[in-house]
């Protein structure tokens, strides 16, 4: 028992020694690192502050010093600028017609191709005609019998009126003889309607296109039973030429809209393709709606547009351009160059060729690219595009690009733009500056 105790004694010291070096050598590596990395990365932090902007993000071409901020400007222009409202259409076919059977029968011939353009008359199908042209034959029949018979009646009124006249025969006799002719008269008449409504019958056997049109799908083929105006049609027919598209406006930018329709005024519509890239047709402003639309605040249009080369099909949808005006005269600044703070929209203009200054202004309408500014600007004031972001008050710049190039036609450089991007209202812009 002494051994033992002897012996486990021994052991448990060498574990407590162990325990106590290894705690050691943590405290030192504690001690001799955690100050070190606590200093580098305070260092580190003060290093990259030094190297960026107030956002503390590198700013990539401009530096941290205390120079000339470098920017770059373009002049604002004077020209005639073109105002477009832009809004989401549905092309519309003036005309659609179902193409029905006005009589019953077997479909024995189709005379058209599903997609094809016809136009107003043209045979599409026929119905057997037999029986109808049996029924033409037995209502002149019987339209040959009646008018022997009022023949007759009319030779016996000629005879009793001689008669009568040498006193042979009583008043009586002729004015029967003479009603039976006008019973006859009656008869025939109703057997020449009956004529000519088999004629109608059998004319519609043949069934023709009522309107100009294209042709849609066959929707009944050759040897059905069809129904005099059955609710399966044989075909549509849409008049694609001209066509249709229907848009909406919204009610604040309809004074301008409306002042230029009222006036005679034909207002340009241009219809573009979905992704607003390519112009598919160009056409007119035609008719407008009677009372705005209380649950969305807008009024429905629509613009009327040639379609010879059958760009647009009915119910497409496309992106409408209505050139609801041309200002004339305005002077026009880069959008680019647009700022808004607290205390409404300016711009940073150059004063001289070194330094800046804070310019508020009132804008108007807007494509997207410029912008007309209806105060605090002039033709060929230079303005700043770039590096506004470090801008104040009297700064010092470098101008390191000078877009001065002013086009020879504004008018000619605008519509290019606003055909191509528009976004066309001044509340567009107010929503963008929001």
């Amino acid at each position: 028992m002494v051994n033992n105790s002897m012996q486990s004694s021994p052991r448990k010291s060498r574990r407590w020694l162990i325990s106590l070096l290894v705690l050691l050598v943590i405290a030192v590596l504690c001690w001799k690192f955690w100050p070190a990395g606590s200093a580098d990365k305070a260092g580190g932090d003060k290093a990259a502050a030094g190297h960026t902007g107030r956002s503390g993000m590198m700013r990539p071409g401009f530096g941290g010093g205390t120079g000339p901020i470098p920017v770059r400007v373009a002049p604002a222009v004077k020209g005639d600028f073109p105002l477009y409202y832009k809004a989401l259409g549905t092309v519309t076919a003036l005309n659609t017609i179902n193409v029905r059977s006005r009589v019953g029968g077997e479909l024995v011939k189709i005379h058209f191709e599903e997609g094809q353009m016809v136009k107003a008359g043209d045979l599409l199908a026929e119905i057997d005609p037999r029986p109808y042209q049996n029924a033409l034959l037995q209502a002149e029949g019987t339209l040959l019998q009646n008018q022997a018979q009022l023949k007759n009646a009319q030779v016996d009124v000629e005879r009793y009126r001689g008669l009568y006249k040498e006193d042979s025969i009583a008043k009586q006799t002729l004015d029967t003889a003479e009603a039976l002719v006008g019973q006859y008269l009656g008869t025939v008449k109703t057997n020449q309607a009956a004529v000519n409504d088999a004629k109608l019958n059998l004319e519609f056997t043949k069934i023709r296109a009522p309107i100009a049109g294209r042709v849609g799908l066959r929707q009944v083929d050759v040897g059905n039973l069809v129904a005099a105006n059955d609710t399966t049609f044989l075909a549509v027919i849409t008049q694609t030429q001209p066509i249709s598209v229907a848009f909406t406006l919204p009610e604040n930018s309809l004074d301008t809209v409306l002042a230029r329709y009222r006036s005679g005024a034909k207002l340009p519509a241009e219809a573009w393709d979905r992704g607003d890239t390519k112009l598919q047709a160009t056409g007119v402003l035609q008719s407008l709606d009677n009372q705005i639309d209380v649950a969305t605040g807008t009024l429905k249009f629509k613009a009327r547009y040639d379609n010879r080369d059958q760009s647009l099909f009915p119910n497409q949808f496309v992106n409408v351009h209505l050139l609801a005006d041309t200002l004339k005269g305005v002077v026009l600044a880069p959008s680019a160059a647009i700022q808004f703070g607290t205390n409404g929209t300016f711009v940073y203009a150059l004063d001289g060729d070194r330094k800046v200054t804070i310019r508020q202004l009132k804008i108007g309408a807007s494509d997207g690219d410029n912008t007309v500014v209806t105060e605090g600007l002039a033709a060929g004031d230079r303005v700043v595009l770039e590096g506004t972001d470090r801008l104040k008050e009297g700064s010092e710049v470098e101008v390191v690009n000078d877009s001065s190039e002013v086009p020879t036609s504004p008018t000619e450089h605008l519509q290019g733009k606003s055909a191509a991007n528009p976004d066309a209202t001044t509340a567009d812009k107010a929503k963008k500056g929001a």
